[in-house]
């Protein structure tokens, strides 16, 4: 049976992922910090899907955590076929008055643990000529809006490096874009979003939907919803100074 180990498997993005993958038959190994949490959601799949369901409790904040996690996506032996990369959070603040341990958490989530990951799991993927990587970016990585945008810029560019370095083998990378999506995320870090207009709001089962046909089928950007094209169209078109005005205005829209 194929197995698929999803980060941030709780909530939103990750569960819609989770539940997704469970229907298609895939084994799951789901990693987040609350463990109550993450065994009531392996039950429900499990027993709602007929696949087998791990949990791995681990704060991938903490090196020793991030370890075993590597370790578990390293193993040749009980092979990962599907990653994805979903763990994540924001901060409000501006940079200039943020706190700096929690910057580095941002970074520590954002940026190390997926890129960890990748590149313990990679190995195991190419020996065997298969396997799928999904890293859960941002339409903010188009943008200029604080550590948040710059971290998500990592993800994009590291999946289209891989994406090309890999070409020639069956290894597939595709980054998924997400503009607004109605999950945890924003409540977690304590933005107020009751400004944003609704059409602007996406669903997560729907766009997950559309990241795995796009993760299938090797295509390397995913960004669902009309209006998210449309705009991320402009920000990697647009002048500089412009993108970094925008980029700016919808920070100071969250606080």
């Amino acid at each position: 049976m194929a197995t698929a180990l999803i980060t941030g498997a709780t909530a939103g993005i990750g569960a819609s992922y989770a539940n997704l993958l469970a229907k298609e038959g895939f084994d799951l190994i789901l990693v987040a910090r609350d463990l109550p949490r993450l065994n009531k959601v392996a039950k429900e799949l499990s027993k709602r899907f007929g696949v087998k369901a791990q949990c791995i409790k681990a704060d991938l904040t903490k090196p020793s955590q991030l370890a075993k996690v590597e370790k578990r996506v390293a193993d040749s032996k009980k092979p990962i076929d599907i990653l994805v990369n979903n763990a994540g959070f924001g901060i409000k603040d501006s940079f200039t008055v943020s706190n700096l341990d929690k910057e580095q958490e941002l970074l520590d989530v954002l940026v190390t643990a997926p890129m960890r990951l990748t590149h313990a799991v990679l190995p195991v993927m190419i020996k065997r000529n298969t396997g799928i990587i999904v890293n859960v970016s941002s339409v903010a990585s188009f943008i200029a809006g604080g550590t948040y945008s710059a971290a998500k810029s990592y993800l994009t560019v590291f999946s289209e490096s891989l994406h090309t370095e890999l070409r020639g083998t069956n290894v597939k990378i595709s980054a998924l874009c997400p503009g607004f999506t109605r999950t945890e995320f924003h409540a977690r870090g304590r933005m107020k979003m009751t400004a944003l207009p609704k059409f602007m709001w996406l669903d997560s089962d729907k766009l997950v939907s559309k990241s795995w046909k796009y993760a299938k089928a090797n295509r390397v950007i995913c960004i669902p919803g009309w209006q998210y094209k449309i705009l991320s169209a402009i920000a990697r078109n647009a002048p500089r100074p412009i993108v970094r005005k925008v980029g700016m205005n919808v920070r100071k829209k969250q606080r």
